[in-house]
């Protein structure tokens, strides 16, 4: 008979920091987007994975310390697969003592019917499902609609669009549905994968795993996160570099003749904001391992939540 092994000291306190870091990233994101306001029902989309389960957690202790009031209800789509433990969500959600719904629509036998054998469903499966949750928070009234990506989900998508779309594209924190009428936020924009996994093992959530329909995990994806976590143990600071990469963006330094007017450029006798640097000699500080341009970040508009005691 197997033991249960009690904490010790000092895994309580990796704990409690690991803890402090992914509540204080949240609220951070939270904040700086403005994703959750006063009056908000948050529809919480819950999938049974590490992330998922680690956003509602955060989110019901954001509802309880924020200085703002707002609902939450979690959301579960039962896709109808073989083999899905239908009781899990249900337990668990009620355990919590809060509002649930689970919405059951029978998505994987259009994926079955309309993708080839052997094929990824992934994208199709994500699609109807996205659907469906519109619908769901149009019919809940919810004000926003709350997803489990996290900043490596961010970085991925975006080599993925660069690298197969031909587009410099991600998964922004706060985006409006094509039709206008919702509002998708990520308030796990700001955490990190890793951090996510431990504090879902630690917590011990009922994971359901993500491959009960049969498919395998989209190939490019998963070359993509390889490449991200290969490129993590060599250089630690590198993913960081990146990700603020995407929230500091110079539309004169690409090519996007949409973006930036370069038709109208002219040349003028002072100082040009975002002028060529060529020959100027380049300022870096080092990170870690690597060295990386740095920008001073203003936070001081900071205002939707109080992040330094989450």
């Amino acid at each position: 008979m197997s033991q249960v092994t009690t904490p010790n000291k000092s895994q309580k306190q990796n704990f409690h920091k690991l803890q402090k870091r992914i509540r204080h990233n949240t609220g951070k994101a939270i904040a700086d987007f403005k994703m959750i306001e006063e009056g908000d029902k948050v529809m919480v989309c819950l999938s049974g994975g590490k992330d998922s389960y680690t956003m509602l957690d955060v989110l019901l202790h954001m509802q309880k310390v924020a200085p703002i009031s707002f609902e939450i209800v979690a959301v579960n789509l039962d896709q109808k697969q073989p083999g899905f433990p239908e009781h899990v969500l249900p337990t668990y959600l009620q355990s919590l003592g809060i509002d649930y719904e689970i919405v059951e629509e029978d998505t994987y036998s259009i994926v079955v019917d309309k993708i080839e054998a052997g094929k990824t469903t992934c994208s199709l499966c994500s699609r109807l499902r996205r659907g469906i949750l519109y619908s769901t928070a149009t019919r809940l009234g919810a004000t926003k609609i709350a997803l489990g990506h996290h900043r490596d989900d961010m970085l991925e998508t975006l080599f993925l669009n660069m690298f197969h779309g031909g587009k410099l594209k991600s998964m922004p924190p706060k985006l409006v549905s094509d039709d206008g009428k919702q509002m998708v936020i990520r308030p796990l924009a700001y955490c990190a994968e890793k951090d996510i996994l431990q504090y879902s093992n630690a917590l011990e959530f009922p994971i359901i795993p993500c491959n009960l329909c049969g498919s395998q995990e989209n190939l490019q994806r998963k070359m993509i996160k390889g490449m991200l976590q290969e490129w993590d143990q060599k250089y630690p600071s590198r993913i960081e570099s990146m990700f603020k990469a995407i929230q500091n963006v110079a539309p004169s330094h690409l090519a996007d003749k949409q973006l930036y007017d370069f038709e109208s450029l002219k040349t003028q006798d002072g100082p040009f904001k975002d002028g060529d640097i060529g020959f100027d000699q380049p300022e870096f500080n080092p990170l870690s391992s690597e060295k990386h341009v740095t920008k001073t970040t203003n936070i001081s508009q900071i205002q939707a939540i109080d992040v330094t005691n989450l």
